[in-house]
């Protein structure tokens, strides 16, 4: 799943991988529904966050 990111995505590729809007993304990260970490400004979020977010969201 997500094959074609790296480890480490940014906010722009999250908003890709789940075909949202940046003000969604930021709701995501900001409340750590997704899991992230921030240096300075820049948001950097584990593939892996994402991955067991859609899991989560999807009941799989």
């Amino acid at each position: 799943m997500f094959d074609e990111y790296g480890d480490l995505i940014t906010v722009e590729e999250l908003c890709e991988m789940l075909a949202i809007g940046k003000n969604a993304a930021y709701e995501l990260l900001g409340s750590g529904t997704i899991k992230a970490f921030r240096i300075k400004r820049v948001w950097k979020i584990p593939k892996k966050s994402v991955v067991d977010y859609v899991i989560e969201k999807s009941r799989l």
